[in-house]
């Protein structure tokens, strides 16, 4: 056995040994082997013993267009030449200015508007979506305070949102299953209502499986119920500053997949009162949707837009927060004022993870790249019709190449499995065992196409999933 495969073998076991595992039970994980993966190749990933697998989560919705991509690939070999990484304190390099440049022309709404919009001017790169969020959340801090000292910065935010797990980020957020234990390190943010269709209170439909759609007419209770908390706060004199969301589809809550309009409704109430509006788009953004950009698809540009995830294509972390020229302004003035945004990374416009993101974006712009997602996405559609005839499934939630697969009980009541019967966790695992990976979130089993994958895998991956969930939830159910 050569060096490289006893060390591929040897790797189970020392990950058992020493490594602890983000979002894991490491008392279950102990309990088996686990899969070392040792190579990637478009959508397919290769474990140590050399199985096969497809990569139907995109490694934690970070691939946007496969794995070892020969355009990116050489990109980081040509950056390697070059320089690795230098700091952006008091120095610039030459890929992170030019990415600059090309997010901001990816990011502009060029969709016309009734009313205007803001314009994105200005970038502030960091590591990865939470902190790509804790900048977001400092600038509009500090800017308020600078614009409007009369009125103190205040946050409202969707409930069961999940914007990252530093402290400010968990703030922003109201995921119980992720933050619970920390809420006395966390600030204060109100929440309210999400669009959550599925499980709408003011949703009385009887289940339609024949058509797949919830029939009772969406009267917006939630977005009253926003403009309601927007008028409370004004009355009791401490309105709210900012409002934040992902737009679209709410990643870590569920994929909860918000209804067609909410977007534009709610970004045009909150802007009525006055607010700025956070986009968190580390998972919707670079085509996941539909458009490069989430918030685009209802005409909405926000304040703040905060990138992460694919904008290396999946290779390198690397993030990047857009705002406006206003925002930028505040921070200005002479040394002694100290009006200097005191924030940092290490690796803030690291140039490896610049010229990937570069390659990426040359990669997403090709008039082939958006027609072959546009196909995929109608491809993906059809597949995910195929699982309502399982009782097992009560939702099948789908915007662009993001789908979120609802497992219940029982589906004429929408009986939820306890988090405790790891039904989720037990379907994902079959899967596995069929050479598919992805993870659950509580019930809701996550795909997400690689944009490189054909119509063969994918309709593997969806008729895998049927096969899980009917092995192991087909006792479990309640018809």
């Amino acid at each position: 056995m050569s060096g490289s495969k006893r060390r591929s073998r040897n790797a189970a076991q020392l990950d058992r040994r020493y490594v602890w595992h983000p979002f894991t039970q490491m008392q279950d994980w102990v309990r088996e082997k686990p899969i070392v993966i040792a190579k990637g190749q478009g959508a397919l990933l290769y474990d140590s013993e050399g199985r096969e697998y497809l990569d139907a989560n995109a490694s934690i919705w970070t691939n946007l267009h496969g794995h070892a991509h020969p355009v990116i690939d050489r990109a980081i070999r040509n950056q390697l030449a070059a320089v690795s990484h230098t700091s952006a304190l008091g120095l610039a390099n030459v890929p992170a200015s030019h990415l600059a440049a090309e997010l901001i022309s990816l990011t502009q709404l060029r969709k016309k508007t009734a009313s205007p919009q803001p314009r994105l001017k200005k970038i502030f790169y960091s590591d990865d979506g939470s902190t790509a969020m804790e900048v977001a959340l400092k600038l509009h801090f500090e800017h308020q305070r600078r614009s409007r000292p009369e009125i103190a910065p205040r946050f409202l935010s969707l409930e069961n949102s999940y914007h990252g797990d530093t402290v400010g980020a968990m703030s922003l957020g109201h995921s119980p299953l992720f933050h619970q234990a920390f809420k006395s390190i966390r600030f204060r943010v109100d929440r309210v209502m999400a669009p959550y269709c599925y499980r709408c209170p003011y949703n009385r439909a009887r289940p339609d499986r024949t058509d797949a759609r919830l029939t009772r007419r969406c009267q917006w209770e939630c977005v009253g119920l926003i403009e309601k908390s927007l008028g409370q706060a004004r009355k009791k004199n401490r309105p709210y500053t900012a409002f934040v969301t992902e737009p679209i589809v709410q990643g870590a809550a569920g994929m909860i997949v918000h209804p067609e309009g909410w977007l534009a409704r709610t970004a045009a109430l909150v802007r009525g009162h006055g607010l700025q509006l956070i986009a968190d788009e580390v998972m919707t953004g670079f085509g996941r949707t539909g458009p490069p950009i989430a918030c685009h698809q209802e005409g909405v540009q926000p304040d703040f837009l905060a990138l992460a995830k694919g904008l290396t294509g999946g290779y390198l972390p690397m993030a990047a927060t857009l705002t406006t020229q206003a925002v930028f302004d505040s921070f200005l003035g002479p040394y002694e004022d100290f009006r200097t945004f005191f924030h940092g990374h290490s690796f803030t416009a690291n140039q490896l993870g610049s010229a990937a993101a570069l390659a990426s974006l040359e990669l997403l712009r090709r008039p082939a790249a958006t027609a072959r997602r546009r196909r995929l996405e109608s491809w993906f559609d059809q597949a995910l019709q195929t699982l309502w005839r399982l009782p097992q499934i009560g939702d099948v939630r789908r915007a662009g190449l993001v789908a979120g697969v609802e497992l219940v009980k029982n589906w004429r009541t929408r009986e939820p499995f306890p988090l405790s019967e790891q039904a989720g966790i037990r379907v994902c695992r079959e899967l596995a065992r069929r050479g598919v990976l992805t993870r659950p979130i509580g019930n809701v089993i996550v795909l997400m196409p690689i944009y490189c994958l054909t119509r063969p895998q994918l309709n593997t991956i969806v008729g895998r999933l049927a096969e899980a969930v009917e092995t192991v939830l087909e006792s479990d159910v309640r018809q």
